[in-house]
């Protein structure tokens, strides 16, 4: 069995091999995986050595000390929180074989299209179809919110296959190569003055059956893996004490005291216990993931994110009075990553608001929280015993 020791002398083999000093970042990372020493917990060839996925810090704490790349990922956080996982689960081994290393390594840049302009909270209602022609899928449709699609090669993709039955009965998954003709991406202007959202167009893409993941019609139940990931990748990102949004108020309040008053003081320590209390839970999350894979667990996580970032910026504007009504740039950007603690106030108050949507609209994630978690009542729906093509719209 893999223990400490083992990836510990295992990361000493790599990095004599490969001195990070003299290596070129992208034959470091490409070593990396194939010494089982990107995500320990995957399976050996797969860029892991079947090991605890607890023991992926240990070998991470030997390469951040010799100053040895990471595969930055923040700029392919979908394709590492979302893609790989689903992939791993349901991929054939071609599949595997083929897409997780330049996924980890970043070569490749991963988005989701899953939304669509009237298949957002509802995701089963999704329109987009995918109809088989020969060894192809032949897919039209729109998908919207689409993060990173102008920088992406591949997408995971889910469409309606089958019109005739229940909405979550006629979804299949596709792995869609975004580069193929008849995909089309064109910005989304946010608050901020950013695009870092798409809408993509899918005008006949063919997708070779090869790159369907899961069995015809069983796309929902695929996408569930995905959308575990995406909650926990969201909610539940590693942090130090006062990382995140509540790291430059605190900051804030400690260097400028003439700003403090007696009720921001109030709000202030509230929020840094509930940030501090949201971070230990994550923590006891990604703990958990150690056994298993995440489940509705994670929306209470990307829950409690959304709102206590949208709480804490609009502490700092208050706390900053006029100064916090200004943004430093309104220029029209495309921007690989989105850089919450890095900016100023203003832009962290407005991007805030797209919280409690991406990943997930808080009702939503209320209502899954209220039956899987909590064991409360569903709420009545009369559209589940319905075919696909009669619901209204």
């Amino acid at each position: 069995m893999t223990d400490a020791t083992e990836l510990k002398r295992r990361t000493a083999e790599l990095l004599a091999a490969h001195p990070p000093a003299t290596t070129d970042r992208m034959d470091f990372l490409k070593a990396r995986f194939d010494a089982g020493l990107a995500w320990v917990h995957y399976p050996e060839g797969l860029g892991g050595l079947g090991a605890p996925r607890s023991l992926q810090a240990v070998v991470d704490a030997e390469l951040e000390a010799a100053g040895a790349p990471d595969n930055d990922p923040r700029r392919i956080g979908i394709g590492l929180g979302m893609a790989a996982p689903t992939i791993l689960k349901y991929g054939t081994e071609e599949q595997k074989q083929r897409f997780l290393g330049p996924l980890w390594v970043g070569e490749e840049v991963w988005c989701q299209l899953f939304s669509e302009p009237g298949a957002g909270s509802d995701l089963a209602a999704l329109g987009a179809r995918a109809v088989r022609e020969g060894d192809d899928w032949v897919v039209n449709g729109q998908k919207v919110w689409t993060s990173s699609a102008h920088l992406a090669r591949w997408a995971i993709l889910i469409a309606r296959t089958d019109p005739d039955v229940p909405k979550h009965q006629g979804i299949t998954y596709f792995l869609c190569d975004m580069t193929d003709p008849g995909v089309e991406v064109r910005p989304l202007r946010q608050i901020t003055g950013e695009a870092e959202f798409n809408e993509v167009f899918l005008t006949d893409v063919r997708i070779p059956d090869a790159h369907r993941l899961g069995e015809v019609g069983d796309g929902w139940r695929v996408a569930q893996t995905t959308l575990n990931n995406e909650r926990v990748a969201i909610g539940g990102m590693r942090l130090p004490r006062e990382g995140g949004m509540i790291g430059p108020v605190s900051r804030t309040w400690r260097e400028r005291p003439a700003l403090r008053t007696h009720d921001l003081h109030q709000r202030l320590l509230k929020l840094w216990v509930e940030a501090e209390v949201a971070r230990l839970t994550g923590e006891r999350l990604r703990q958990q993931l150690v056994v298993g894979q995440p489940g509705p667990e994670g929306a209470g996580m990307k829950l409690a994110f959304a709102r206590l970032n949208q709480e804490i910026s609009g502490l700092e504007v208050e706390l900053l009075g006029e100064e916090g009504l200004l943004y430093d740039d309104w220029t029209m950007r495309r921007p690989e990553l989105v850089d919450f603690t890095g900016r100023d106030a203003g832009y962290r108050y407005l991007r805030s608001k797209g919280n409690s949507i991406e990943g997930g609209t808080s009702e939503v994630l209320l209502n899954i929280v209220a039956e899987r978690v909590l064991g409360l009542p569903s709420e009545p729906r009369t559209d589940k015993d319905v075919a696909w093509k009669d619901l209204a719209r």
